[in-house]
Protein backbone atom coordinates (compact mmCIF):
# COMPACT_ATOMS: atom_id res chain seq x y z
CA UNK A 1 0.00 0.00 0.00
CA UNK A 2 2.75 2.16 1.16
CA UNK A 3 4.73 1.89 -2.14
CA UNK A 4 1.11 2.59 -4.44
CA UNK A 5 1.16 5.91 -2.54
CA UNK A 6 4.82 7.00 -3.16
CA UNK A 7 4.05 5.85 -6.74
CA UNK A 8 0.99 7.63 -7.79
CA UNK A 9 2.45 10.87 -5.54
CA UNK A 10 5.19 10.74 -7.65
CA UNK A 11 3.25 10.55 -10.83
CA UNK A 12 0.73 13.18 -9.74
CA UNK A 13 3.50 15.77 -8.66
CA UNK A 14 4.46 15.54 -12.36
CA UNK A 15 1.32 16.39 -13.90
CA UNK A 16 1.00 18.97 -12.31
CA UNK A 17 4.18 20.59 -13.42
CA UNK A 18 2.63 19.38 -16.48
CA UNK A 19 -0.02 21.15 -16.61
CA UNK A 20 0.82 24.04 -14.27
CA UNK A 21 -0.51 26.58 -17.14
CA UNK A 22 -3.82 24.94 -17.70
CA UNK A 23 -4.12 25.30 -13.52
CA UNK A 24 -3.65 29.14 -13.43
CA UNK A 25 -6.20 29.11 -16.35
CA UNK A 26 -9.06 26.97 -14.77
CA UNK A 27 -7.95 29.41 -11.89
CA UNK A 28 -8.96 32.47 -13.83
CA UNK A 29 -12.43 30.82 -14.69
CA UNK A 30 -13.61 31.54 -11.16
CA UNK A 31 -14.41 34.94 -11.41
CA UNK A 32 -16.00 34.81 -14.69
CA UNK A 33 -19.33 35.95 -14.50
CA UNK A 34 -20.39 32.11 -15.84
CA UNK A 35 -18.34 31.10 -13.45
CA UNK A 36 -20.70 28.31 -11.77
CA UNK A 37 -21.55 26.50 -14.88
CA UNK A 38 -18.10 26.35 -15.36
CA UNK A 39 -17.75 25.06 -12.02
CA UNK A 40 -19.69 22.50 -13.07
CA UNK A 41 -18.41 21.41 -16.17
CA UNK A 42 -15.46 21.61 -14.92
CA UNK A 43 -16.71 19.35 -12.10
CA UNK A 44 -18.05 16.54 -14.79
CA UNK A 45 -15.29 16.78 -17.07
CA UNK A 46 -12.64 16.28 -14.63
CA UNK A 47 -14.23 13.06 -13.03
CA UNK A 48 -13.93 11.01 -16.87
CA UNK A 49 -10.84 13.15 -18.84
CA UNK A 50 -9.75 16.32 -17.43
CA UNK A 51 -6.59 16.87 -15.70
CA UNK A 52 -7.20 19.65 -13.19
CA UNK A 53 -9.35 19.40 -9.80
CA UNK A 54 -12.64 21.42 -9.33
CA UNK A 55 -11.31 22.22 -5.83
CA UNK A 56 -9.29 24.79 -7.92
CA UNK A 57 -12.38 26.60 -8.85
CA UNK A 58 -14.39 25.62 -5.92
CA UNK A 59 -12.02 27.19 -3.17
CA UNK A 60 -12.00 30.91 -4.53
CA UNK A 61 -15.56 30.51 -5.61
CA UNK A 62 -16.76 29.53 -2.25
CA UNK A 63 -14.68 32.80 -0.61
CA UNK A 64 -15.44 35.16 -3.06
CA UNK A 65 -19.61 34.12 -2.13
CA UNK A 66 -19.93 32.66 1.36
CA UNK A 67 -23.58 32.42 1.51
CA UNK A 68 -23.49 29.99 -1.76
CA UNK A 69 -20.79 27.52 -0.61
CA UNK A 70 -22.58 24.85 0.68
CA UNK A 71 -24.81 25.30 -2.41
CA UNK A 72 -21.12 25.35 -4.72
CA UNK A 73 -20.11 22.31 -3.24
CA UNK A 74 -23.86 20.49 -3.92
CA UNK A 75 -23.55 21.57 -7.91
CA UNK A 76 -19.77 20.16 -7.57
CA UNK A 77 -20.83 17.07 -6.11
CA UNK A 78 -23.54 16.31 -8.25
CA UNK A 79 -21.86 17.17 -11.47
CA UNK A 80 -18.57 15.42 -10.66
CA UNK A 81 -20.75 12.00 -9.57
CA UNK A 82 -22.53 12.61 -13.36
CA UNK A 83 -18.83 12.95 -14.78
CA UNK A 84 -17.80 9.90 -12.82
CA UNK A 85 -20.88 7.52 -14.34
CA UNK A 86 -19.26 9.23 -18.04
CA UNK A 87 -16.22 7.32 -16.84
CA UNK A 88 -17.33 4.25 -16.22
CA UNK A 89 -19.68 3.98 -19.43
CA UNK A 90 -15.81 5.15 -21.04
CA UNK A 91 -14.44 2.12 -19.24
CA UNK A 92 -17.61 -0.02 -19.87
CA UNK A 93 -17.75 0.39 -23.49
CA UNK A 94 -14.90 2.17 -24.93
CA UNK A 95 -11.59 0.99 -22.74
CA UNK A 96 -9.77 -0.04 -26.26
CA UNK A 97 -10.13 3.06 -27.32
CA UNK A 98 -9.13 5.11 -24.25
CA UNK A 99 -6.03 2.69 -23.47
CA UNK A 100 -3.76 4.29 -25.72
CA UNK A 101 -4.49 7.66 -24.47
CA UNK A 102 -3.85 6.82 -20.95
CA UNK A 103 -0.46 5.73 -22.06
CA UNK A 104 0.04 8.96 -23.36
CA UNK A 105 -1.29 11.27 -20.57
CA UNK A 106 1.10 9.47 -18.50
CA UNK A 107 -2.49 7.78 -16.14
CA UNK A 108 -0.94 4.24 -17.15
CA UNK A 109 0.75 3.58 -13.66
CA UNK A 110 -2.44 5.26 -11.46
CA UNK A 111 -4.84 2.91 -13.78
CA UNK A 112 -2.44 -0.46 -13.12
CA UNK A 113 -2.70 0.68 -9.53
CA UNK A 114 -6.63 1.47 -9.50
CA UNK A 115 -7.02 -2.03 -10.73
CA UNK A 116 -5.14 -3.83 -7.94
CA UNK A 117 -7.08 -1.59 -5.73
CA UNK A 118 -10.24 -3.18 -6.93
CA UNK A 119 -9.13 -6.77 -6.72
CA UNK A 120 -8.61 -6.25 -3.03
CA UNK A 121 -11.55 -3.31 -1.41
CA UNK A 122 -13.98 -3.58 -4.58
CA UNK A 123 -16.23 -0.81 -3.83
CA UNK A 124 -14.52 0.83 -1.25
CA UNK A 125 -11.67 2.00 -3.45
CA UNK A 126 -13.77 4.33 -5.08
CA UNK A 127 -14.91 5.57 -2.02
CA UNK A 128 -11.28 6.55 -0.81
CA UNK A 129 -10.45 7.79 -4.69
CA UNK A 130 -13.41 10.24 -4.67
CA UNK A 131 -12.04 11.89 -1.12
CA UNK A 132 -8.67 11.38 -1.90
CA UNK A 133 -5.60 13.35 -4.39
CA UNK A 134 -5.60 10.52 -6.27
CA UNK A 135 -7.16 11.16 -10.26
CA UNK A 136 -10.95 10.11 -10.12
CA UNK A 137 -10.85 9.98 -13.24
CA UNK A 138 -8.48 6.61 -13.21
CA UNK A 139 -10.80 4.78 -10.33
CA UNK A 140 -14.35 5.65 -12.84
CA UNK A 141 -12.23 4.36 -15.61
CA UNK A 142 -11.18 1.10 -14.17
CA UNK A 143 -14.53 0.52 -12.34
CA UNK A 144 -16.34 0.27 -15.92
CA UNK A 145 -13.54 -2.31 -17.02
CA UNK A 146 -13.95 -4.20 -13.64
CA UNK A 147 -18.19 -3.85 -13.77
CA UNK A 148 -18.31 -2.68 -10.74
CA UNK A 149 -21.90 -2.96 -9.09
CA UNK A 150 -22.90 0.29 -10.67
CA UNK A 151 -25.56 1.25 -8.10
CA UNK A 152 -22.64 0.40 -5.23
CA UNK A 153 -20.01 2.82 -7.57
CA UNK A 154 -22.75 5.45 -7.77
CA UNK A 155 -23.26 5.90 -3.81
CA UNK A 156 -19.56 5.54 -2.99
CA UNK A 157 -18.89 8.04 -5.49
CA UNK A 158 -21.10 10.69 -3.99
CA UNK A 159 -20.20 10.03 -0.41
CA UNK A 160 -15.97 10.56 -1.16
CA UNK A 161 -16.76 13.19 -3.71
CA UNK A 162 -19.09 14.96 -1.41
CA UNK A 163 -16.78 14.50 1.48
CA UNK A 164 -14.11 16.24 -0.05
CA UNK A 165 -16.31 19.29 -1.77
CA UNK A 166 -18.04 19.97 1.38
CA UNK A 167 -14.94 19.90 2.79
CA UNK A 168 -13.52 22.22 0.53
CA UNK A 169 -16.38 24.74 1.24
CA UNK A 170 -16.11 24.20 5.04
CA UNK A 171 -12.82 24.70 5.63
CA UNK A 172 -12.96 28.25 3.32
CA UNK A 173 -16.01 29.68 4.94
CA UNK A 174 -14.35 28.85 8.48
CA UNK A 175 -10.82 30.13 7.54
CA UNK A 176 -10.96 32.91 5.16
CA UNK A 177 -8.79 34.13 2.57
CA UNK A 178 -5.75 32.44 4.95
CA UNK A 179 -7.11 28.82 4.33
CA UNK A 180 -8.22 29.61 0.99
CA UNK A 181 -4.58 30.44 0.25
CA UNK A 182 -3.25 27.32 1.70
CA UNK A 183 -6.17 24.92 0.34
CA UNK A 184 -4.37 22.77 -2.07
CA UNK A 185 -1.99 22.11 0.87
CA UNK A 186 -4.56 20.78 3.53
CA UNK A 187 -6.61 18.83 1.39
CA UNK A 188 -3.77 16.74 -0.47
CA UNK A 189 -2.80 15.76 3.26
CA UNK A 190 -5.50 15.31 4.45
CA UNK A 191 -6.70 13.00 1.26
CA UNK A 192 -3.44 10.82 1.51
CA UNK A 193 -4.39 10.50 5.64
CA UNK A 194 -7.47 8.99 4.43
CA UNK A 195 -5.83 6.66 2.19
CA UNK A 196 -3.31 5.81 4.70
CA UNK A 197 -6.07 5.96 7.51
CA UNK A 198 -8.13 3.02 5.04
CA UNK A 199 -4.72 1.00 4.25
CA UNK A 200 -3.84 0.26 7.79
CA UNK A 201 -8.05 -0.39 8.59
CA UNK A 202 -8.13 -2.88 5.52
CA UNK A 203 -4.66 -4.34 6.71
CA UNK A 204 -5.67 -4.72 9.97
CA UNK A 205 -9.33 -6.20 9.07
CA UNK A 206 -7.14 -8.88 6.69
CA UNK A 207 -4.80 -9.94 9.13
CA UNK A 208 -7.81 -10.16 11.78
CA UNK A 209 -9.81 -13.01 9.52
Amino acid sequence: MRVAITTILGWANKLMRLFGPLYDRVLGWARHRHAVRYLAALSFAESSFFPIPPDVMLGPMCLAARQSAWRLAAITTVASVLGGMAGYAIGYFLFDRVEPWLHEMGYWPAYLEGKEWFASWGVWAVLVAGFSPIPYKIFTITAGVAILNFPAFIVASAIGRGARFFLVAGLVVAGGERMEAMLPKYIERIGWGVVVMFGVIATYLVMRH
